[in-house]
């Protein structure tokens, strides 16, 4: 039961007053980073700017103190932005809230019944894909804010696409103001990692953007114009709840959990290289789940962990979930000290920082890499899953990638079963040397590479014999893995050699193969006796039966 305990009680039986105080500074310096990227990552997923705080509290501390990491850092992340703007925008805030819980239960369960490995089985095709897409549609998301375009009365696009035909469709109505601010917080954000080391780049451009609207001549709408700001500490909140609420949140929540695991794990993996360490992913997810629930109820949105975050942390000494509860701990003071401040932050910086967080999670590189060195298979799960996310939705993305990618499978390895029929020669042939194996023509061999599945089971179909054949050998070194589909085409094989009074000989049958045919009863039907450990072995009892059938 190791892999579900947290990594707080392995990591306090060593702890030290050093490590704390590495933790303690990492963990404000995390606080710092988080501050702007909350409340910005908040907006994007139409909730009030406190909602992002409070899910870096909320969900932050829990997920640490809880979690299979020792430093991973959980939070409000840019991939949920797009899916919790819609939840929003479609069933409210209860709906967000019913479909958040239910993840976080999904996400325990998946935790208890070691579902944690098997997160591998998604290609990286596709959570590069929908990473990318993601990424879009930020982007597309926050183009109304940038340029500081108005929309008509009653026109409150959801879907990305409509998003994009809005911003088109009035791209007129440009806020020159607007674009200035934004271009300035952009540059700041481009530019600081290069001159101040130890300083986030979006709190510099929080304050200039702050400074911009407050003393210069330019009309620019801020937080406080369209939200309600409180410095308020979370609390409880339990939605209404009807089975109608219910049934309609789970899809949602099946998104949200998926998601929630797949890049809380990827963060998982990238924090264990950094460290050299190994998290207990199992312990993980039960900790994405409570701590989902826990923000869920205290008045934020879906958390899981964030990968820069999590870097930060790492490279400012963080080394034990410590950190995460520090960083925790320390949004609650800026909750309370700078709140008020927040309403003054323009919008247009608010936007240039999700275009940085988008164009960091958009693994263009990664991408390009792929389309120039994939196979054809892989670039087309690549491409279609990132044009679906952008179009549709991750839930169309990631369903329709990963039904494409098992039939792209299964055609590979049904490309890589070959059914080869050994080559007779004639013997006056010019060819023949002394090294050729000497057979009865009344035996004929066919060698089998490749599993022998559902996918390829038509190969054994094809398998011809002559009038004059006695016995047919099978040579199967070269077979894996055997299923339920390739065994009724081997039944039906060998029914109709038995009509022919053909013999069936197998040779150098591995265990998955031989336990499928001896649970099949197969071994019966064609005889213990004829199945033998290599083709020598085979070849005589092959001869042997040629000649008892003389």
């Amino acid at each position: 039961m190791n892999s579900l305990k947290p990594m707080l009680l392995t990591s306090l039986k060593s702890y030290s007053r050093e490590q704390f105080f590495k933790d303690v500074t990492a963990g404000i310096i995390v606080a710092i980073i988080a501050l702007p990227l909350s409340i910005a990552l908040a907006l994007a997923s139409g909730v009030g700017p406190e909602a992002g705080i409070f899910t870096a509290i909320v969900a932050g501390f829990v997920i640490s103190a809880l979690g299979g990491s020792s430093v991973q850092i959980a939070g409000p992340t840019a991939a949920f932005a797009t899916i919790v703007a819609g939840i929003v925008a479609r069933a409210g805030l209860d709906g967000l809230v019913i479909a958040t819980v239910l993840a976080g239960v999904f996400l325990i369960l998946m935790g208890l019944c070691h579902f944690g490995t098997l997160i591998k089985f998604i290609p990286y095709t596709i959570t590069t894909g929908f990473t990318s897409g993601i990424a879009v549609t930020i982007v597309i998301g926050q183009l109304k804010d940038f340029f500081g375009v108005t929309y008509p009365d009653g026109v409150k696009p959801i879907e990305t696409m409509e998003k994009l035909e809005a911003f088109i469709g009035n791209i007129n109505t440009v806020n020159t103001d607007a674009l200035i601010v934004g271009a300035v917080s952009l540059a700041i954000l481009i530019i600081s990692p290069y001159i101040f080391k130890k300083i986030p780049g979006s709190l510099i451009a929080v304050i200039v953007g702050i400074l911009m609207v407050q003393f210069l001549p330019l009309k620019v709408s801020t937080i406080g114009n369209l939200y309600t700001i409180s410095n308020a500490l979370p609390s409880f909140h339990f939605p209404a709840l009807s089975l109608k609420s219910v049934e309609a949140a789970v899809p949602n929540a099946f998104t949200i959990a998926v998601l929630a695991a797949i890049e809380s794990l990827l963060s998982c993996v990238v924090a264990d290289g950094m460290i050299n360490g190994k998290h207990r992913s199992d312990m993980e997810l039960v900790a994405q789940g409570a701590g989902n629930i826990a923000s869920a109820l205290f008045g934020g949105i879906p958390a899981t962990g964030a990968i820069a975050r999590t870097a930060a942390n790492i490279k400012n000494g963080g080394r034990t979930p410590v950190a995460g509860m520090v960083h925790s701990v320390t949004l609650v003071i800026v909750l309370v000290v700078l709140m008020p401040y927040a309403g003054m932050i323009p919008m247009p910086t608010i936007a240039a920082i999700l275009f940085i967080v988008a164009y960091n999670m958009c693994q263009w590189r990664t991408f390009k890499h792929l389309v120039e060195t994939a196979p054809k298979s892989d670039i087309i799960v690549l491409v279609v899953t990132f044009v679906l996310t952008i179009v549709f939705d991750l839930v169309v993305a990631i369903e329709v990638g990963m039904i494409l990618a098992c039939l792209l499978f299964i055609k590979r390895m049904s490309d890589e079963t070959h059914v080869d029929s050994w080559i007779y020669m004639d013997d006056d042939s010019q060819m023949v040397d002394e090294h050729l194996q000497k057979l009865s023509k009344q035996i004929r061999v066919y060698e089998i590479t490749g599993p022998l599945f559902f996918g390829a089971a038509s190969a054994i179909e094809h398998i011809v014999v002559k009038d004059f054949t006695k016995c047919v050998v099978f040579r199967m070194r070269a077979v894996p893995a055997l299923d339920s589909t390739a065994m009724n085409a081997l039944h039906n094989l060998t029914k109709y050699c038995e009509s022919k009074g053909i013999a069936l000989v197998f040779s150098h049958v591995n265990e998955q193969p031989r336990h499928v045919m001896e649970k099949d009863g197969f071994l019966e039907l064609v005889g213990k006796e004829n199945f033998c450990a290599n083709i020598t072995e085979a070849l005589n009892r092959a001869e042997e039966i040629v000649r008892t059938a003389k």
